[in-house]
C-alpha cells in the first residue's frame, strides 16, 4: 500500500499481521526478561525508514547531515518526529485509507522486525549473513544509505537492521516478566526508546531485542524514524 505525500511522492506500507511473539533477550540486563507479548491487530508498518524527500514533502525542509532525497531523514528528535506526525495527519493523504500515522510501540517494532525468527536477527544467529540486510560500522563507509537498499525481512521490511536508529513511541523502561497484550511503555519517565542500530554502530545493535534510549530533544546523524498507519 502507498500513501502519496505532497509533490506525488510515494510512501510504501506493508501490512504486519497480529500474533504473538517472545520479546527480549538473555544477553543483556536491559533486554531481560524474555517474555511474551501479543500484538492483538494488525497494523501498517513503512518499508523503509522515512527518508528526507517525504520529510521535506511534510515539514519545508530537511535537517538531516547526510543529504540525498533517498536516504533516510536523521537529525530529527522525537519531539520533531512528533510535529511531523501532527502535520502529516492534518494532510489526509490519498492511499492512507483514512488510517492515522504514528510511530510504532517498541514492542511492534520488534515483532515487525524480527518477522517471526527468533534469532538475533531476521535471518538468524549468524552474523555473516548481516552485510547483506543491514548498514552498520563494518560496511558503511561512515555515511546513511538509500533507504531499502539492502534485503527485507521476511515480511518485506528493510533496514530494520542498521543504517539509522528509529524512534519509539515509548518511554524508556525495564520489562516486566508476565506476558501482555499491547504493551504501551511505561507512564512516567522522560527517555524514548530507539530501536535498530546505526551506520555507525556494531553488529551487537542490530540485533532485533537491542535497545537504546535518548532525551526526546536529542538529533544526531544517526537517528532517524519509520512509521506505522492505524
Amino acid at each position: 500500500m502507498n500513501a502519496i505525500f505532497p509533490g506525488n511522492i510515494p510512501m510504501a506500507f506493508v501490512r504486519i499481521p497480529a500474533g504473538t511473539f517472545m520479546m527480549g533477550s538473555e544477553e543483556y540486563d536491559d533486554e531481560k526478561p524474555v517474555h511474551k507479548v501479543r500484538v492483538l491487530k494488525a497494523f501498517w508498518m513503512q518499508a523503509t525508514e522515512v527518508t528526507q524527500a517525504q520529510w521535506r514533502a511534510v515539514m519545508g525542509e530537511n535537517p538531516s547531515y547526510f543529504k540525498g532525497d533517498d536516504l533516510p531523514v536523521e537529525n530529527g528528535s522525537w519531539s520533531d518526529c512528533r510535529e511531523f506526525l501532527k502535520k502529516l495527519n492534518v494532510l489526509r493523504l490519498k492511499g492512507a485509507g483514512g488510517r492515522t500515522f504514528d510511530l510504532p510501540t517498541e514492542a511492534e517494532w520488534e515483532y515487525a522486525s524480527r518477522a517471526g525468527s527468533t534469532g538475533k536477527w531476521c535471518f538468524g544467529d549468524d552474523e555473516s549473513k548481516l552485510g547483506e540486510y543491514a548498514w552498520y560500522r563494518e560496511n558503511s563507509g561512515g555515511k546513511t544509505h538509500p533507504a531499502g537498499g539492502k534485503k527485507p525481512n521476511a515480511w518485506g521490511l528493510h533496514d530494520m537492521h542498521g543504517n539509522v536508529w528509529e524512534w519509539c513511541k515509548d518511554r524508556y523502561g525495564p520489562y516486566k516478566a508476565d506476558p501482555v497484550k499491547d504493551p504501551q511503555g511505561p507512564r512516567s519517565g522522560n527517555c524514548r526508546v530507539l530501536r535498530g542500530g546505526g551506520w555507525y554502530y556494531f553488529s551487537r545493535y542490530t540485533r532485533s531485542a537491542d535497545r537504546y534510549w535518548l532525551e526526546p530533544t536529542s538529533r544526531y546523524d544517526c537517528v532517524g524514524l519509520r512509521l506505522v498507519l492505524r
